[in-house]
């Protein structure tokens, strides 16, 4: 549907004096939040909770990810669907010509998501995260899009299907942290635990393996190190909150770092395109189709800020088909809410 009069508003995050910063790539990265000289920065004591009230206070007031910060709150006023638009599940209904892709009862993105007419899947081997995509519960046809506190998204025209992945109830999982999130909940599924590691946006990598194995992260001045400081834990929910401290300290800075350029013709699911900085942004290829002329289409997902659902993407060139063809792939290449620049389709190195 169309969008109109889009409101944007600014505004500026600020964080408490006294905290102190690791230093960071570029200005207006993600500050860190609850790195206190000589102090782990996840301090787990009573039941899991940051006992620095000044850290926990900080986070709580933390309304976006400074690293993904393409815009801020954001007020659409889009036309609203007609009853005549929309069938019982929820799916946009074809118009004129135009065949729907979305099948209502399918629950996997596979099942969801038809592929063009002329077009299959590319081969998926067995294990590999492109099938570990395929096979992703979504959630029930014309679920709408909720941030980390329950609440509704301001824009649901953007999405045409919403992923079934876990978020908590902070403002963190945003763009680049909902896609690490995909490939821990992946390396963790399928018990690649070494693979589990990410940089924050100053270089330091922080392994899964050395915190589950009870090791936790300190500084002093801009030195970053680990200290053993708990016994070894390989819970689901220490996991969990290895992935709250990576969100934390990494975003689209890092993520360019641990990327490199590809091109369309290479395309695979796990690609993203990505524009690392402050303001950045960046959506993920979940999967991927070819023709018999070797041309390929993709799916997009993406979190965005506030913290939200990861959720497909509508290729508002054609609303009904959620596929983005090689062809339509000109720079400024435009989705739903964010424009990219040539150069920014890259292969993680994960």
């Amino acid at each position: 549907m169309k969008r109109e009069n889009v409101k944007r508003k600014k505004r500026f995050v600020c964080f408490a004096a006294g905290l102190l910063c690791l230093s960071l790539a570029a200005c207006g990265e993600k500050e860190p939040q609850g790195i206190l000289q000589g102090v782990p920065i996840s301090a787990e004591e009573d039941g899991g909770e940051v006992v620095r009230k000044s850290v926990e206070d900080s986070l709580a007031e933390k309304t976006m990810e400074a690293s993904d910060l393409t815009r801020d709150a954001v007020d659409f006023e889009k036309e609203e669907l007609t009853p005549e638009d929309v069938t019982a599940t929820g799916d946009v209904v074809a118009t004129g010509n135009a065949v729907n892709l979305l099948q209502a009862d399918g629950n996997t993105l596979e099942t969801r998501v038809m592929t063009p007419a002329g077009y299959e899947r590319v081969e998926a081997p067995e294990g590999s995260f492109e099938e570990y995509l395929r096979q992703y519960p979504m959630k029930p046809a014309g679920a709408k899009v909720h941030l980390y506190d329950g609440s509704e998204k301001g824009n649901q025209s953007a999405h045409v299907a919403v992923f079934d992945l876990p978020i908590e109830d902070y403002d963190l999982q945003q763009c680049a942290d909902s896609v690490m999130r995909m490939y821990a909940e992946y390396f963790w599924a399928t018990e690649q635990y070494d693979r589990i590691k990410f940089h924050f946006t100053n270089g330091f990598l922080v392994e899964y393996t050395k915190w589950r194995d009870g090791n936790r992260i300190t500084v002093n001045g801009n030195n970053v190190s680990w200290i053993k400081s708990k016994s070894k834990d390989t819970s689901y929910e220490c996991f969990v909150r290895y992935l709250k401290t990576i969100f934390c300290y990494a975003g689209t800075l890092s993520m360019e770092k641990e990327s490199e350029p590809t091109v369309t013709t290479l395309l695979k699911a796990g690609d993203v395109f990505l524009c690392g900085g402050s303001p950045g942004h960046v959506v993920m290829v979940v999967d991927v189709c070819e023709n018999e002329d070797g041309k390929r289409a993709f799916l997009l997902a993406q979190g965005y800020m506030p913290a939200q659902e990861f959720h497909l993407l509508k290729n508002e060139r054609h609303p009904e088909d959620p596929w983005y063809y090689q062809d339509e792939i000109k720079y400024p290449f435009s989705t739903p809410e964010y424009t990219f620049q040539e150069g920014s389709l890259r292969s993680l190195d994960y």
